[in-house]
């Protein structure tokens, strides 16, 4: 019942997608997840034609328009599919990462009501004086300055006031449309549509909180409180909540301009090593990392620091996630194929991996670096090879080592814009060497012995009245084993589904006959009228079962 009303509040909304997607070309997907014949059945048809201009483009060209013109919340899942690097194929990554949000500004007046409700008064008296024109605005956000008292520069971000109940709609059609593609579409199923929109989902709902930015904000700032080279904005908690984000505002030079940073005078391989340590520390030593280090991000101010904006996305990686990294870059510059084939195998959750396929892939993969001076490495193209070999074998990265990775060929990309002699290979290796130590330096060792000491002590002390309990259920005839196995469920549905038929079809048969003798022994008189209506019904109720019967025949037939 829930379902039912919750698709026909978002029936609007269902049928605004089906149209774009059939718009760019891509009705047979709309046709294959079922959203063409729940338009029809509400008394919606969608008749749209191609134009010349959309049927020339690629695929990709296609989606990256679709996702646009749909609005904010798949502008952000194409923002997300655009770090799935190990899901998907380097032309797509690159037309997704082209997705922007910007959008145009809201007037000032039209935020204000929602800015006071934030701030608890005028902004004109929280502030000295705010600027009514947004310093840039985006899809759930637009920027303001603003000066304190005392004349300190501030960023007002604000949410775009009625976005969190578009976005709510948009997240609960794309779960659903996930379930349906993931099922009745066997060529999308090696995407993960469900895994994917789950990871978007709480990815989405982290960025809407700005709160949650500052907090990651204040994260990082105070794991890099005992480097001077490091600058991250102020928080001012004061005025921050979930809706708006208040920070010190950062006079610098934006990370993509190289004719400013000459005109400063400042060193390019310089910024470019600081910039790997900074990234380095956070994956190796912190376990918490900017996912989106990109010149927007990124400022670099005249002493030489630098300073990162724009905590909303983030990844984190637990020690045994940080080791794993550390040996899978280890393994790919030191050329040693098995440490990378193991770290691939535990990072993965599939059982079908043929891993002599794997191994022997991998193999051939780590050759054609051997004798390759070290200089010469490119990390970013030994990971953009090592997310094909994924795809290959149909592996799937967690979602904050997909994001890792995603960083990492950022981070290289924007060292070469900086210096185009940059090595990113020997800048990482220092790091990678100093985990692999710290891995098995004598402290790490203790505590993870002590660790696992404690772990066999309690298991030890468990054991005991586990195998009571254990020899009790079987004592008591009470010991039961469940296997669950999705064919045979889904066999078992087929079942089902023709019982309940042939169940509907025994009913009909027996009001068709009783209603016969009924309406045969009618020879007038009142109580005959009874039986005529009686005799009428039933054959009602019969046409209104075949009905049911056929219609049921022919929805599955068109779902094969």
């Amino acid at each position: 019942m829930w379902e039912t009303l919750a698709t026909v509040r978002d029936l609007g909304r269902i049928q605004e997608i089906a149209a774009v997607l059939i718009r760019y070309g891509f009705g047979d997907v709309v046709q294959r997840i079922g959203m063409t014949g729940a338009l029809e059945r509400a008394g919606k048809f969608l008749h749209i034609e191609h134009t010349e201009e959309i049927l020339r483009m690629s695929a990709p060209v296609r989606v990256r328009h679709a996702l646009q013109d749909l609005g904010p919340t798949f502008v952000k899942l194409g923002q997300v599919l655009a770090t799935r690097v190990d899901l998907l194929p380097p032309d797509w990554i690159a037309e997704l990462s082209r997705l922007q949000s910007q959008v145009p500004a809201l007037p000032y007046a039209q935020i204000l009501p929602q800015l006071t409700e934030d701030l608890g008064g005028p902004p004109d008296e929280v502030f000295a004086r705010v600027d009514e024109i947004p310093l840039a605005a985006a899809s759930l956000a637009q920027a303001h300055r603003a000066w304190l008292h005392d004349d300190t520069a501030v960023v007002l971000k604000v949410r775009r006031p009625g976005i969190g109940e578009v976005i709510e709609a948009d997240l609960r059609l794309l779960a659903r449309l996930a379930e349906i593609a993931q099922s009745q579409a066997p060529d999308l199923r090696r995407y993960r549509p469900v895994e994917v929109v789950r990871q978007f989902d709480a990815s989405l709902r982290r960025e809407l909180d700005f709160a949650a930015e500052c907090r990651n904000a204040e994260r990082i700032a105070a794991n890099f409180v005992d480097d001077p080279r490091v600058v991250v904005p102020r928080v001012y908690w004061q005025w921050t909540c979930q809706r708006l984000n208040v920070q010190e505002m950062i006079h610098g030079i934006a990370g993509g301009d190289m004719a400013a940073v000459d005109a400063a005078g400042l060193d390019r391989h310089a910024l470019a090593l600081l910039g790997t340590d900074i990234v380095m520390k956070m994956v190796f030593e912190d376990g918490l990392f900017h996912a989106d280090p990109h010149p927007g991000n990124l400022f670099y101010l005249a002493d030489g620091r630098i300073a990162i904006i724009d905590f909303g996305m983030v990844g984190r990686l637990a020690p045994e996630l940080r080791f794993q990294v550390a040996q899978l870059l280890y393994g790919l510059v030191s050329q040693d194929p098995q440490t990378v084939c193991d770290v691939l195998l535990a990072w993965t959750d599939s059982d079908d991996t043929d891993e002599g396929r794997l191994q022997s892939d991998i193999d051939l993969f780590v050759d054609q670096y051997r004798g390759v001076p070290l200089k010469d490495l490119r990390m970013g193209a030994m990971l953009t090879d090592v997310t094909v070999l994924l795809r290959r074998h149909d592996l799937m990265l967690p979602p904050d080592l997909a994001l890792l990775i995603k960083a990492f060929l950022t981070l290289e990309g924007l060292g070469r814009q900086l210096d185009p002699d940059f090595d990113m290979t020997s800048a990482a290796r220092p790091w990678l060497r100093r985990e692999m130590a710290e891995r098995y330096s004598p402290l790490a060792l203790a505590r993870r012995g002590r660790r696992t000491l404690s772990n066999a002590v309690d298991l030890l002390g468990e054991l005991p009245r586990d195998l009571r309990r254990l020899l009790q259920s079987a004592r008591r005839g009470r010991l039961r084993g469940q296997i669950e196995v999705p064919s045979l469920k889904a066999f078992g549905d087929q079942v089902n589904s023709a019982a309940n038929r042939l169940t509907v079809g025994v009913v009909t048969a027996a009001l068709i006959i009783g209603s016969s003798i009924v309406m045969n022994s009618v020879s007038g008189g009142g109580s005959n009228r009874w039986l005529m209506t009686l005799g009428v019904l039933g054959f009602v109720g019969a046409a209104l079962s075949g009905v049911w019967i056929l219609l049921s025949i022919w929805r599955s037939g068109r779902r094969k």
